[in-house]
């Protein structure tokens, strides 16, 4: 049987889940496509500010100094479009959400 080297190159998967305290913030290729609070587990929130916003960065938690780079655990998750900005409470969890979950994102705006 064969071993696999683990994969070293770049970053290949377009979705990516940051989970907070209360709050899953789905992003594809850098861009909010849907948030929903934990506590409902299925509900989206079809008015949320961070919706179509892209994931500019993240801010150590004590600062509120944006970093470049995607956020890491204990991190806050810092979006920005023209008209504002969204700095989340500390990531809790990062995941690869499931294709079903993909599957049921909003529609875009």
């Amino acid at each position: 049987m064969a071993l696999r080297k683990s994969y070293e190159g770049p970053e290949r998967r377009i979705h990516q889940v940051f989970v907070t305290r209360n709050t899953e913030y789905h992003v594809r290729r850098g861009v909010v496509v849907g948030v929903r609070p934990r506590a409902s587990g299925s509900l989206w929130i079809k008015n949320h500010g961070a919706l179509s916003m892209k994931l500019e960065g993240h801010v150590k938690v004590g600062s509120l100094l944006p970093l470049p780079g995607s956020p890491k655990l204990g991190t806050r998750a810092y979006f920005a479009d023209r008209e504002g900005d969204i700095l989340t409470s500390p990531v809790v969890a990062i995941l690869r959400p499931p294709k079903n979950v993909v599957s049921e994102y909003p529609a875009d705006r």
